[in-house]
């Protein structure tokens, strides 16, 4: 089996958010207290930032990382994909578009199945694996052209 998906999937779901939201939360602790031992009246200025950082990171989190599977393994022409320690098998002929995403951090690739695939849904999301630099946002996805390939070879085969 080759893996697809990145190792770090599990610190970008579950240990960045704790960091974000922790570090966040101890800005406006210590915002408040601030403004409180110097006898200050107005607290709303240390309240706005750190609470609109989260906000902005609810946004966030919900839109690029919540919704990314845990692990994406490839067997033959199958994909082993692993949510909360269940694993699915998804054939490669059942996927309709794989969509690689380039420009954001970190990066995905989304396919879109034919059928819904069990508590899957439509899309399974992932992060890639492989080397990350400034020059690779700009060239295509190495695992999105390979799974291009493996799925246009199965469409051409005879049935």
């Amino acid at each position: 089996m080759l893996r697809l998906s990145s190792p770090m999937t599990v610190f970008y779901k579950r240990v960045f958010p704790v960091f974000w939201f922790g570090f966040l939360s101890l800005v406006l602790v210590g915002g408040v207290f601030g403004t409180l031992l110097a006898h200050q009246r107005d607290l709303w200025p240390m309240l706005v930032a750190p609470i609109f950082m989260m906000g902005i990171g609810v946004v966030l989190f919900r839109a690029l990382l919540f919704d990314l599977v845990d692990e994406v393994w490839l067997e033959g022409s199958q994909l082993v994909v692993k949510q909360r320690g269940e694993s699915s098998r998804i054939d490669l002929a059942n996927v309709i578009n794989v969509d690689s995403s380039t420009m954001t951090n970190p990066p995905r690739i989304t396919l879109m199945l034919r059928a819904k695939s069990s508590r899957l849904g439509k899309t399974v999301a992932f992060i890639p694996s492989g080397s990350r630099g400034l020059l690779t946002a700009f060239k295509p996805n190495p695992i999105a052209i390979d799974l291009i390939h493996r799925i246009d070879a199965l469409r051409q085969r005879p049935a």
